[in-house]
């Protein structure tokens, strides 16, 4: 029988059966992460404000009457408007190992793409570069850490069958803090706090959280908007991301540089949740709940962490601010019971940013790929 492909609402019901999609392709992966789904739900929904300049559109294959593979296209407008293109992200793409079904997944990404009378290509998004992006192609045997990707290596194979080439790789660097020289590096950043008296280095917190989501946005937009792909995030993506986060925060590992004519730095990192996850398949609703139970009241700590986000607007970049931010973090870090960090994503020809985690001891060790080719 050929491949079917079925289009699907973001109705409740299509939202489940898409994410369904996953389950079996993992189900003898030792190293995938089900993401909760009561959140992941919360993304393909309209109270997600990306919806305000995006739309979104999920495809299913079915096969034998079997539902084996998906995918979802996201034109967002904002991306192309800022990067000056006409082009439309692929994302969220599952699928068993069999050509023929992800040639008709994809068959579907370009029909729609030329129904919209666009050029480009571009992906795995899922749904943007703000979010969870990439395909992982080079690593070791290794969970992925929290909020970032993980694929089957055979991906890599069905997506390249289908003229998609390399567009910009994103590098995972691991930090191991029991070799990392934080006592050297804590002496770094005390000569950067002496040379720049006039900034003001700060922990956010959850009860400061709100108040300083302006300042956070501020620091985002105007640190990345040179970068590769970069799109603004408005206030209300700010706010959606910060509501579903804010649970996770600890305080000490989240920083704001402020100078006394505005936010220059930020930091975000947190600990890999993922550990505490992975046990539950996606539901929060099931007896595996109890067992984890400390992880979420904070009894019990993960052992890893991940630094999201670290960036530092034009004026004030070379001053040492990142390592500052870093050393406070990590050493946070180190006290509550992590022994390494990952710090991920960073742009493949991004050599500030990689040259001051190096400083740290890091050293890449996984690599997610961005795809593109004309429609």
């Amino acid at each position: 029988m050929s491949v079917e492909i079925v289009p699907l609402t973001r109705q409740r019901r299509d939202i489940d059966r898409f994410l369904a999609v996953a389950y079996p392709i993992y189900a003898q992966d030792p190293h995938w992460v089900a993401p909760l789904l009561f959140d992941q739900r919360k993304v393909f929904t309209d109270a997600n404000p990306l919806f305000e300049h995006a739309e979104l559109h999920l495809w299913l294959a079915i096969l034998n009457g079997r539902d084996v593979g998906r995918i979802a296209t996201v034109l967002d407008h904002n991306y192309n408007q800022t990067q000056g293109q006409q082009t439309l992200f692929f994302g969220f793409f599952e699928a068993i190992n069999d050509p023929e079904v992800s040639h008709a997944l994809f068959n579907a990404v370009r029909d729609h793409a030329r129904s919209k009378g666009l050029r480009q290509l571009m992906g795995p998004m899922n749904p943007t570069s703000n979010d969870e992006c990439g395909l992982l192609v080079q690593g070791p045997p290794s969970d992925p850490v929290f909020m970032m990707p993980y694929n089957p290596p055979y991906y890599a194979d069905l997506i390249t069958a289908e003229g998609y080439r390399k567009a910009k790789d994103l590098l995972a660097f691991y930090i191991d803090l029991k070799h990392s020289p934080l006592e050297r590096l804590g002496r770094i950043a005390d000569k950067c706090r002496e040379r720049n008296p006039e900034l003001t280095f700060r922990a956010v917190t959850k009860r400061s959280l709100r108040r300083d989501l302006a300042h956070i946005k501020t620091v985002y937009n105007g640190a990345w908007e040179d970068n590769w792909g970069f799109t603004p995030m408005t206030d209300a993506e700010i706010d959606f991301l910060a509501d579903r986060l804010k649970p996770l925060l600890v305080e000490g590992l989240v920083w704001l540089v402020e100078a006394p004519d505005g936010p220059v730095a930020f930091l975000l990192a947190v600990p890999d949740f993922n550990q505490a996850i992975k046990p539950l398949r996606g539901r929060l609703c099931t007896p595996r709940l109890f067992s984890q139970l400390p992880w979420f009241l904070g009894w019990k700590t993960p052992d890893f962490g991940r630094v999201i986000t670290l960036g530092v607007v034009e004026g004030y970049r070379g001053r040492g601010l990142e390592a500052v931010m870093l050393a406070e973090g990590l050493k946070v870090g180190f006290r509550i019971g992590f022994t390494a960090a990952e710090a991920s994503w960073v742009l493949e020809d991004n050599v500030r940013m990689r040259r001051v985690i190096e400083v740290f001891g890091a050293k890449p060790y996984k690599t997610y790929r961005i795809y593109e080719r004309e429609v």
